[in-house]
């Protein structure tokens, strides 16, 4: 008796520490969804993925709307790859069977951050029972969906973001008026040039250069003694270029796919951004060179402008997220979280520098907590994060100290004194981009559990209300 008691307890301690391999049943999933209808929920799924994809969501959002959308429709298992330019799904239905593997190749990303809306809603409505014939038929209202602004409408809000610039430097109306109409032509000469398909690399050269030869013929201008030319500071003008002309890119969406381990997607991301703003400085420095060969050159400023009071800096920073949360495709709930956003930003990056923070530290101090509160914000209102986020950083974008180095490099003598000189405010703008970069990335690492902690409490309140 005793012996059978000490045998019962050795094996109870054993199933505690162990498991028993010849205890657990043989399963395995049985396939229980026909073949043409894994194709029509594949299909689906990487239609309304490819097209989260295109108009600005990250890689990990795309992967998550395509396994929702097949989860919903009880096809479980299915596996997903997303690279920068081609997304893959694919599912086995048994050992005895063929997967069924669909690909399709995203051409080009053109953000559009409405029909990003309109998507998440419809993914909503599908984890939420829609029926499949019925999430067909509205995907397919939701794609030939066109975008929500008129070309002209665009064009000017890239107009408006230069001034909004110019107005952070508190410059004068006739520095602002200038920044308008220099973006305006740039803007213009850029989708002139998408319509005849130039690629985005030349368009950025070219958008760069209109802004140089605008603010060389101001120089030119000022410098003859003909008014109101007269002391005022050509260089803002550039400033507002080089900003709008790296408005459009892709830092929130590179920063998110490195952070969720899409280092594919994230690299091409990267090198997307670095051409484009290869492009910009290739733009910069031509119309500099033909400039000086005409014999107008541009001085550059001693010292870096500083940002204007505070009124003119929280004015000028709405100004841009509005503009770019407009030529995004935005909507008005989108419109308005952005410039709220962005006087967060600009506000956290004021009082910084005020403290004595280096520009490149309350750079990424104010991108986290514009990241951060973007992110709970878009969840409770229902929008995108990636699109509030990226018009609230731009007014951060250090076009200015980009254009003053350019400018000290032209000026050089070939010294190692004078490059260094020179590119001290490139190495500046480089570090302010770090830092935005890191950021955005810390407040979106940060958010999204924060996110998914109170969307569980949301939900076991409204149980606890039913």
């Amino acid at each position: 008796m005793f012996a059978h008691r000490h045998h019962r307890l050795i094996a109870s301690v054993h199933s505690v520490l162990r498991s028993d391999p010849s205890r657990v049943a043989p399963t395995e999933a049985l396939p229980v969804i026909s073949d043409a209808l894994t194709v029509k929920i594949l299909d689906l799924a990487m239609r309304i993925g490819e097209a989260m994809f295109t108009v600005g969501a990250s890689a990990h959002d795309v992967t998550y709307a395509i396994t929702s959308v097949t989860s919903a429709y009880h096809l479980s298992g299915v596996h997903v790859d997303v690279t920068y330019n081609s997304i893959t799904a694919s599912y086995h239905h048994g050992d005895e069977a063929r997967p069924t593997t669909m690909l399709r190749v995203v051409r080009v990303a053109s953000p559009d951050h409405a029909k990003l809306q309109r998507l998440q809603a419809l993914l909503v409505d599908i984890t939420g029972g829609l029926e499949l014939d019925a999430a067909r038929a509205q995907f397919r209202s939701i794609r030939r969906t066109p975008f929500l602004y008129r070309m002209p409408v665009v064009i000017v809000s890239q107009a408006l973001l230069a001034a909004g610039v110019a107005l952070m430097f508190n410059a004068s109306l006739v520095i602002i008026g200038l920044s308008f109409l220099a973006a305006l032509a740039a803007a213009l000469v850029q989708a002139g040039l998408a319509r005849l398909r130039v690629p985005s690399f030349f368009s950025q050269i070219a958008g760069a250069f209109v802004t140089t030869v605008v603010a060389t013929v101001v120089a030119a201008l000022g410098a003859a003694g003909i008014a109101p030319f007269v002391g005022i500071r050509p260089s803002i003008i550039v400033a507002a270029g080089i900003v709008l002309m790296l408005a459009g890119l892709t830092v929130v969406g590179a920063a998110q796919d490195a952070i969720d381990g899409f280092a594919l997607t994230a690299s091409g991301r990267i090198l997307d951004l670095t051409m484009q703003t290869i492009g910009v400085v290739l733009g910069i420095l031509i119309g500099l060179e033909l400039a000086r060969v005409l014999g107008f050159g541009m001085m550059s400023p001693i010292d870096p402008i500083p940002l204007g009071p505070l009124p003119a800096q929280l004015g000028g920073a709405a100004i841009v997220a509005i503009a770019v949360a407009v030529f995004n495709g935005a909507g008005l709930r989108i419109v308005a979280v952005s410039a709220a956003l962005s006087l967060i930003a600009i506000s956290t990056y004021s009082g910084l520098i005020a403290l004595s923070f280096h520009a490149a530290a309350a750079s990424a101090v104010a991108a986290l907590l514009a990241s951060f509160a973007g992110i709970l914000v878009a969840h409770r209102l229902h929008v995108p994060s990636v699109a509030v986020t990226t018009a609230a950083i731009v007014p951060l974008v250090p076009g200015l100290a980009v254009f003053r180095g350019l400018l000290g490099l032209m000026d050089s003598d070939g010294s190692a004194e004078s490059l260094l000189v020179g590119t001290t405010p490139l190495v500046l703008a480089t570090t302010v981009g770090i830092g935005l970069a890191a950021g955005v990335s810390l407040g979106l690492y940060l958010g999204t559990p924060v996110r998914v902690t109170l969307s569980s409490v949301a939900k076991s309140r409204s149980r606890v209300r039913r």
